[in-house]
């Protein structure tokens, strides 16, 4: 049995047996600088994103920030640009987790041209420009157009609740609101009854001169929460007074009571982020927003997208249908939808817009109880059996949410506010349609020596070249003489 021996001249190991190993030294100097580039393959999805990125992407809108001539360099705009959607692409979305990826990993590296930006650099960068970013999704979405990926054909609609970054133990009611206030504010009175005792008190024991201790940090915190109750308060009434000088819904998708100017006692908001809101799951309740995605059924492209703070997804279908038109001056010839979608006015609005729909009428019961659009989508699905369209609704939107919040890891919003989350979950669908054209593009060029040549540039291609026909003249001298030289792959 052979056994390790430790060469001292060399500073290696050796086996006692007759085995030939590649050589292994870290330590061992190129003899030319490598390039960043050569960090990663040349198929790398890194280069399509940051090729795409500087130069099919129109950033003008984040460049156009930066006229200050003075201060210290910043980083490149296009390079952080490139680097926030390849960390999305990558399943990465913390900004720390970004900047360790940067000084970690060879495909940030690849891109970054080696800079490591830190954590603040890229959240800064991220929050600065936050609308801009959200204008990417449709600059993709055209480049997805162009390479032939969305069709059109028939469009499926669906949301998903995704949560918040607030607890949902931070919620209170405006019943609780009203209860705890008062509570609170006798509370601060005493102590500030307590204090002022004290002080006379002291004033009287050592002098008036003399100056007393400040109030205690729970003083303090007790009164914070009282403040924050107090705004939440305030906004819940300003938002029943704004909803009764509106007056009834027009929409009549819900069932809500008539306003009255004020807030029922159940109505709750959360003081972390109060734009979020409660929303059941198949795992109870959660604070969470409702994401929204209306994906092509070609590609599995989406097409419009938004964000929702209510947990109905009733009202979302007109927007998407709209947004669609927006981004790509034409609409969806087919549209598909779970019940949740279902309403007189939605199946109505399918009409109008000559669109024809398949909206799942499983929440409708009994005919009596439902109106005469609805009958008739109950109808028309029947009719279909298995061969109906609607068969593609479930194929086409489920794995899109399947793959951001199973396979790429995203649960949770990191930002706080309707307009933040809604250009994070824009960024996050501006990956998703990035990587679908990467796989398409790849697939297109076939080998990954063509597809190099056309992502590196004529220049690398040249010395590729030099460095593959240097290492088969190495490679053919080794196989007449195996014993002579160490193999260099």
């Amino acid at each position: 049995m052979g056994i390790w021996t430790r060469d001292d001249r060399e500073g290696g190991y050796e086996w006692g047996m007759s085995k030939t190993f590649r050589e292994w030294n870290p330590e061992q100097s190129v003899l030319f600088p490598a390039s960043v580039l050569d960090l990663v393959p040349a198929g790398h999805l890194v280069h399509f994103v940051r090729n795409v990125v500087s130069e099919q992407l129109d950033l003008s809108k984040i460049l156009g920030c930066y006229e200050e001539e003075r201060g210290y360099p910043p980083y490149h705009p296009v390079m952080m640009t490139a680097l926030l959607l390849y960390a999305n692409a990558a399943g990465i979305y913390s900004s720390r987790r970004i900047a360790r990826a940067c000084q970690e990993r060879v495909d940030f590296m690849a891109l970054t041209g080696m800079q490591k930006p830190d954590f603040r650099t890229i959240s800064l960068f991220r929050l600065r420009h936050l609308e801009a970013l959200k204008g990417l999704f449709k600059q993709v979405l055209k480049l997805c157009k162009k390479a032939g990926m969305v069709k059109l054909g028939h469009v499926a609609l669906d949301g998903t609740k995704i949560r918040a970054n607030a607890s949902v133990y931070k919620n209170m009611s405006y019943g609780k609101m009203k209860k705890a206030e008062k509570d609170l504010k006798a509370e601060v009175d005493r102590w500030f009854e307590d204090a002022e005792r004290i002080d006379r008190e002291e004033d009287e024991l050592y002098g008036a001169d003399k100056s007393g201790d400040e109030l205690p940090e729970w003083v303090a915190d007790k009164q914070k929460r009282l403040e924050k109750i107090q705004q939440a308060k305030a906004e819940l009434e300003a938002e029943a007074k704004a909803e009764l000088e509106r007056g009834p819904d027009p929409v009549k998708n819900t069932h809500k009571p008539k306003p009255t100017g004020t807030p029922p006692d159940p109505v709750k908001r959360n003081f972390t982020d109060p734009e979020s809101r409660l929303m059941k799951t198949s795992h109870g309740f959660i604070q969470a927003y409702n994401a929204q995605a209306a994906v092509d059924s070609h590609s599995q492209v989406i097409v419009a997208q938004s964000v929702a703070n209510t947990g109905s997804d009733a009202h979302q279908m007109m927007p998407l249908l709209e947004q669609i038109r927006r981004n790509l001056r034409q609409q969806a010839k087919e549209v598909s939808a779970d019940s949740s979608y279902c309403s007189e006015l939605n199946l109505k609005g399918l009409r109008k817009r000559r669109i024809r729909g398949y909206v799942a009428t499983d929440r409708q019961d009994k005919d009596r109880n439902v109106g005469l659009w609805v009958q008739r989508m109950r109808k028309r699905l029947k009719q279909g059996g298995w061969r109906s369209r609607y068969r593609l609704r479930k194929q086409t939107v489920e794995p899109v949410f399947g793959l951001i919040k199973q396979a790429r890891g995203f649960r949770q919003f990191l930002l706080r506010g309707q307009n933040k989350v809604a250009a994070e979950w824009s960024l996050l669908c501006t990956a998703h349609n990035l990587l679908k054209l990467a796989a398409v593009q790849g697939s297109r060029n076939g080998s990954q020596s063509d597809f190099s040549i056309s992502l590196l540039g004529p220049g690398s291609f040249i010395l590729r070249s030099f460095l593959f026909f240097g290492r088969w003249l190495v490679s053919r001298f080794l196989e007449n003489s195996p014993n002579q030289l160490i193999p260099l792959t």
